[in-house]
């Protein structure tokens, strides 16, 4: 471990609130207890703005494996705040590193909130990837910035066809459609209709719509009409 990551290890530990760190654990099951630290997302966004001023990020960057979840978290913060040109580079790096939700989720790159046909081509590639978390990140970001004036039909039909025996990946799967169905109801309703999802997404889609404040009531009847007994 270089000077900078163990002083960087150092404030995350500074940081730790035990309460917090019971707590994550339990959200994150997969993960090893000693693996949690503890330490609150204001926290580490603190922590985050300080590598950067201290010029320190671009060397924690290069150091992965990490050993602390907060580790993974402080990485994907950072991640997140990359240009254009470098976050293709350090999300190739990092992603089969990321090993549960709360990471992945915390990876929002500024650069992808501005859709382009580079960044649909590489997300469109990342659905065939075999580690789950990579494909659910890529769903995410499709959900996020592609169901708007860019979304393409075919996108949908690509992560409709992506299955798997991974708990997160399929409740990504049924978020994606949940949220297709108040942005795309047309285009999403079809694939309910003629039962082109695995049965457990599919009722887990028509669950999610229907605790959903987006849709009508006359919708979410209908949606329940769908459910596969």
């Amino acid at each position: 471990m270089t000077p900078v990551n163990k002083e960087i290890r150092d404030l995350l530990f500074a940081e730790k609130d035990e309460k917090y760190r019971i707590f994550s654990s339990r959200l994150i099951p997969n993960v090893p207890d000693d693996a949690v630290i503890g330490v609150r997302m204001p926290a580490l966004r603190r922590i985050a703005r300080d590598t950067v001023k201290r010029g320190m990020a671009e060397e924690f960057l290069k150091e992965l494996p990490h050993r602390y979840h907060e580790e993974n978290l402080l990485h994907a913060v950072l991640v997140s705040q990359a240009t254009d040109e470098e976050v293709f580079i350090l999300l190739e790096s990092f992603l089969p590193h990321v090993d549960n939700w709360a990471v992945c989720d915390s990876l929002r790159p500024k650069a992808f909130k501005k859709p382009s046909e580079k960044h649909e081509t590489w997300l469109m590639e990342k659905l065939d990837d075999g580690h789950p978390y990579t494909v659910r990140f890529a769903i995410e970001m499709l959900m996020l910035h592609y169901l708007g004036d860019t979304f393409k039909p075919r996108q949908m039909e690509k992560v409709s066809r992506t299955v798997g025996d991974d708990y997160y990946l399929n409740m990504m799967v049924a978020w994606y459609f949940t949220t297709a169905l108040a942005e795309r109801y047309h285009h999403a309703i079809v694939y309910l209709e003629e039962k082109r999802l695995s049965p457990w997404i599919h009722n887990k889609t028509i669950s999610k719509a229907c605790d959903s404040h987006r849709l009508s009531g006359e919708k979410k009847t209908y949606l329940k009409t769908l459910k596969i007994h």
